[in-house]
């Protein structure tokens, strides 16, 4: 994957990147939204310096550490890719409230037509406000989605420095055993 340049990474603004998703799906991962870099490039948490295909693969979900160019090798191992917000932006910050009530919608009927056993949203924040859940802390959540049970992830993202890669590994592993002993 070659690497965009900054005028390229300015252009991404609004662009949006397809889903991996299909049927049999044992986690749905869904972002927030698409930072400019993934956008630039195409793929799922591509900005170097994102921690989702290194926790992944250290939790144990995928068996070597994939690279965002082969996020679509993703239901090999059952699981997928998804968005609340489909629009890239420069920093999650950028999405409002009414956006991500909307996303939050827009993931139902995703739900609905694909039926995963799991959706790991990665971002508390997030979750919170597109679903009206204030209290929902990282980790399984009581009500599922549309027949599908939820589980709420840290934000891979390298800017949220509260998250050593080996927490989020160990959040990340945590769902893994769920879905492997289910």
């Amino acid at each position: 994957m070659e690497k965009p340049t900054p005028d390229e990474v300015a252009a991404a603004a609004g662009r949006t990147i397809p889903d991996v998703i299909g049927p049999d799906l044992d986690v749905l991962f869904c972002g927030i939204n698409p930072g400019l870099w993934s956008a630039a490039v195409g793929h799922h948490f591509a900005r170097p310096g994102n921690r989702f295909w290194p926790a992944l693969h250290r939790s144990g979900f995928t068996p070597h550490q994939l690279d965002p160019a082969d996020s679509a090798t993703l239901p090999d191992h059952r699981l997928g890719l998804t968005d609340l917000v489909e629009r890239a932006s420069a920093r999650a910050d950028e999405i409002g409230y009414d956006e991500l009530v909307l996303g939050g919608k827009a993931l139902l009927a995703k739900l609905e037509t694909h039926r995963p056993t799991w959706l790991a949203v990665l971002g508390v924040g997030a979750y919170r406000w597109a679903f009206g859940t204030p209290d929902a802390m990282v980790g399984p959540q009581p009500e599922p989605l549309a027949d599908t049970r939820v589980w709420v992830l840290p934000n891979p993202s390298g800017l949220n420095a509260h998250y050593t890669l080996d927490r989020l590994t160990e959040e990340f592993a945590r769902l893994r055993e769920t879905v492997q002993n289910a």
